[in-house]
């Protein structure tokens, strides 16, 4: 009996269980990540960004889907931070998205192990969080000690300006109010030494 699929084309085939499980904890994995969360909630990207998260989702199943040649750590965390600069016009430099292709090749080795382990822990932490507030810190480099420099001693005296202006207006200081004498003229003080 002929083969019916000519050698040489592959047949056009569902997805394995393997790979729809990976897409599940891929998509649950994706939902933990608070960089992502954020610039989906505040439509950083154009106004279909949730869909951004779905097409991020798929380009990693995609990735994996060549059995030839699976993507390592470096080549999802470039993936990661390609459409996140792309779709989001933002540069990522918290590393986040290295702990998120970590987490991606852990859980491709589990599912491929016949383990659902993590998919189950990821699905489970996403459907906890679905729908609550992003929590977010200021960016602030892991090891300060590598980001010191000795430029950054000399400028030690300049004050930082960039902390108070990224702060919402309730959290910044109090203006003070200046002082003005008794003929109406306010009155300028000095700022101290340099």
């Amino acid at each position: 009996m002929p083969d019916p699929v000519p050698s040489g084309s592959a047949p056009a085939a569902l997805p394995s269980q393997k790979l729809v499980l990976f897409a599940r904890g891929v998509i649950a994995r994706l939902a933990l990540w608070a960089a992502l969360r954020i610039a989906v909630k505040e439509n950083w990207g154009d106004p279909s960004s949730a869909d951004t998260s779905s097409l991020l989702a798929s380009e990693i199943v995609e990735a994996f889907d060549d059995l030839d040649h699976l993507p390592d750590v470096t080549d999802i965390e470039e993936l990661l931070l390609q459409i996140m600069e792309e779709e989001f016009d933002t540069l990522l430099e918290d590393d986040s998205a290295r702990s998120v292709a970590q987490d991606v090749l852990r859980l491709w080795d589990d599912i491929s192990n016949g383990k659902a382990d993590l998919l189950t822990e990821f699905e489970t932490r996403a459907d906890k969080i679905k729908g609550k507030d992003v929590q977010a810190d200021q960016g602030v480099p892991s090891d300060p000690e590598e980001e010191w420099s000795e430029s950054d001693e000399e400028e030690e005296d300049v004050p930082m300006l960039v902390d108070t202006q990224l702060q919402p207006p309730s959290e910044r200081p109090p203006r003070e109010e200046p002082e003005v004498d008794e003929d109406g003229f306010t009155v300028v003080k000095k700022k101290g030494k340099r």
